[in-house]
């Protein structure tokens, strides 16, 4: 069988803790036909903050068949023991040179390359190497086996990651953000052919505050004083992105945003 003339992507923004692999699950299952590929930001994936191997194997068993990270990759200290083993796992790719882990990758989808990059913005976060920069280094390498190139930019500033979408516009096939775990609503397809989003959203609890049990965040807000943040109760949303990617040339053909929600109450975790 020869390889399709387009593939379709379904982004997942930010997984959060039980109720996000809940609602990835269910989701996917519902889906009938299935994309070609399923990527997921999974650094929250783990009670809220970092991953955990078994998260992995759990959403793998879903159908989500590549995963990226961010500022949260790192927060469970048992990510080292795997994250080495584990070729579909991504943290930011501008990381300083000795990080554990990977920045990038490239899968199989459909029968055909699909080259992933992770990338995490500076401003309002850790002072990393610049996401410009390790971009104008890896984005190259990948297109040596593929034109089929999605990154996920993992930034907390606007301006930064639409500044990113356009300096990348036709050398990949989609730049989509995640972080904020809100979903914007300016998905476009820019001139040079890249589908850009500012951020997916995330896949977790409905009803709190990003993920997070209210009570906690108010503590912070109003007090200021510190608290322990947990998972929040309720219905569980996913937020992501859909992509139809030409294979011939790279270019997004569609671009459209997801949105999915439980109904009733769950537990948090």
């Amino acid at each position: 069988m020869s390889p399709p003339e387009r593939i379709s992507v379904l982004f997942l923004g930010d997984v959060i803790g039980r109720p996000g692999r809940r609602v990835v699950a269910d989701y996917l299952s519902r889906l009938n036909p299935r994309p070609d590929l399923v990527v997921a930001n999974v650094e929250n994936v783990a009670h809220g903050f970092g991953v955990a191997e078994k998260n992995l194997h759990e959403l793998s068993e879903a159908g989500v068949q590549c995963f990226t990270g961010g500022n949260h990759t790192f927060d469970r200290k048992e990510i080292f023991d795997f994250i080495d083993r584990q070729p579909a796992l991504l943290r930011p790719a501008n990381y300083p040179p000795g990080t554990p882990g990977r920045g990038w990758c490239i899968v199989d989808a459909a029968g055909l390359k699909v080259g992933i990059l992770n990338l995490q913005g500076r401003v309002f976060m850790e002072p990393l190497v610049s996401p410009f920069a390790v971009a104008d280094e890896i984005v190259p390498l990948l297109a040596e086996t593929t034109k089929l190139i999605l990154v996920d930019m993992h930034a907390e500033a606007t301006a930064e990651k639409v500044a990113i979408g356009w300096y990348l516009d036709g050398r990949v096939s989609a730049v989509v953000g995640s972080h904020t775990h809100v979903q914007t609503a300016d998905e476009r397809i820019l001139p040079g052919g890249t589908g850009y989003l500012t951020d997916m959203g995330c896949c977790g609890p409905a009803d709190g505050v990003i993920g997070m049990e209210r009570t906690a965040v108010f503590r912070r807000f109003v007090s200021q004083l510190p608290s322990r943040l947990e998972v929040a109760p309720g219905p569980a949303m996913l937020n992501g992105v859909m992509l139809g990617l030409d294979a011939a040339t790279g270019k997004t053909r569609s671009i459209a945003r997801v949105h999915y929600r439980e109904e009733g109450e769950r537990e948090g975790e």
